[in-house]
């Protein structure tokens, strides 16, 4: 007897993600012990070696909710039973930073993976992420306002990370597990509407379901890519104008505010961007709004103060240059003489 419809839909969506992989690769599963990421790792364990490659599983424990040491302890044993190996149970402090506690969670989680992925050599990482959370990642960036790069949602590949679940429902990962007898941790934090995501989740997504009818999820998921070619189009326009920033010029030479006041806007405000991310802005907590900041130094100057950013950054313009520079007190004021 073969498998049940939903082990097979997940099976082919990991099969086909994988597919461009040479034998002997070793692809990685992040694994938190829910249903998505289970489902995932259940998949990758059966396809893997029908695909000639090597499948190990990383679970992180961030360490934020009671017994969450034993419950990753557990993950990690569920791992290596699904055939998984090698099989990774890393534990994470997670500093605040400002940015949220759900961002803080995810920044210290990708470092974990970055450091699975270099100590294993691994080619490739593969997440959980399904439709639904697309969806729900869009709705959040409407609401927010936080601008085209946030509504194209999460990417089906970046780096080593690869996202093989983004055209299959969350319904169909449960259902998985469910047919292979496995049962997922159902994470407290997805049902706590102090989040943001579990209240799009549990309240707007339903309600816009109710309102407009079915396949809301859909078409958010599938606006999220069509943004996304537009953005990647933009962002390599972005890249080509701003050369000098490979050179890490943003903070010892300035952006002339000249020439970014001649620059499209779509490809000015991701100049800017990319010249705060390499003065050392965290990327998840640079929103549109901190960026709207900045661009109003260059078209809306009128000789305000700087833009303090996250990450300890501060953009400000002097000299007829927008400068990006640290907060800390010893710091040199951009534009000025230093003695010595």
């Amino acid at each position: 007897m073969g498998p049940g419809p939903a082990v097979a839909e997940v099976r082919h969506a990991v099969r086909a993600d994988l597919a461009d992989l040479a034998a002997g690769d070793l692809v990685l599963v992040a694994c938190s012990g829910g249903a998505d990421s289970l489902a995932v790792a259940a998949a990758a364990a059966f396809v893997a070696p029908r695909l000639g490659l090597r499948a190990g599983g990383v679970t992180v424990d961030h360490g934020l909710q009671p017994g969450s040491g034993t419950r990753a302890a557990q993950v990690a044993v569920l791992l290596g039973q699904l055939g998984l190996n090698p099989v990774r149970n890393i534990a994470v402090a997670v500093p605040g930073s400002g940015a949220g506690p759900e961002a803080d969670a995810r920044n210290a989680r990708y470092r974990a993976l970055d450091t699975a992925v270099s100590e294993a050599g691994a080619v490739a990482v593969l997440l959980g992420h399904t439709l639904d959370d697309q969806a729900e990642t869009v709705l959040l960036g409407l609401a927010r306002g936080s601008g085209g790069r946030s509504l194209a949602g999460m990417p089906a590949r970046r780096g080593p990370y690869r996202r093989p679940l983004l055209a299959v429902r969350r319904a169909a990962t449960a259902a998985a597990c469910a047919e292979l007898g496995l049962e997922p941790w159902h994470d407290p934090h997805n049902a706590d509407f102090r989040f943001a995501r579990a209240r799009v989740r549990h309240q707007a997504l339903p309600a816009l379901e109710a309102a407009l009818g079915p396949g809301v999820a859909e078409a958010l998921a599938r606006t999220a890519g069509q943004l996304r070619a537009d953005a990647a189009c933009l962002d390599d326009l972005a890249f080509a104008e701003s050369g000098q920033l490979r050179g890490d010029c943003s903070a010892s030479e300035g952006l002339a505010a000249g020439w970014l006041g001649e620059l499209p806007a779509a490809i000015r405000t991701r100049v800017l961007r990319d010249a705060a991310l390499l003065a050392g802005c965290p990327p998840g907590a640079l929103t549109a709004g901190h960026i709207d900041r900045i661009d109003a130094l260059v078209t809306g100057w009128r000789g305000q103060r700087w833009v303090d950013l996250p990450g300890g950054v501060r953009a400000r313009r002097r000299d007829g240059k927008v400068w990006f520079t640290s907060t800390a007190p010893d710091q040199p004021v951009p534009g000025e003489a230093q003695g010595g």
